[in-house]
């Protein structure tokens, strides 16, 4: 028994195989590496786990970025099984009128399998 925080909004938790992955995590990780300029992280249907993490990536402006360094910058940090085996890089990151990204875009874009 315990308690459980939740750090971000709750419609963004990802059910994996009857576990949660909170993609707030993730990305703060993944976000903190100079190469990244934004990042997402959603839940992409899958038959067999019900959800995974699928990653969406804009560059820092200039930079390249290796899905295997992204990777890499997770091991230890958080679950194994939170890693997402799919990363999609894109020139622009699709943003909301607030300036925030717009995940509502990605799922629809990138949520079925």
């Amino acid at each position: 028994a315990g308690n459980l925080t939740l750090a971000g909004r709750s419609k963004d938790l990802i059910k994996s195989g009857g576990e949660w992955i909170n993609p707030v995590e993730i990305e703060e990780i993944v976000g903190a590496l100079p190469s990244v300029g934004l990042v997402a992280v959603i839940g992409r249907a899958d038959p067999k786990w019900g959800e995974r993490p699928l990653m969406v990536i804009e560059p820092a402006r200039g930079q390249e970025i290796d899905d295997a360094e992204l990777k890499a910058s997770l091991k230890g940090q958080v679950a194994d099984w939170w890693i997402p085996e799919r990363i999609v890089q894109v020139e622009t990151m699709p943003l909301a009128a607030t300036g925030k990204i717009n995940k509502t875009v990605l799922r629809a874009t990138y949520g079925a399998a």
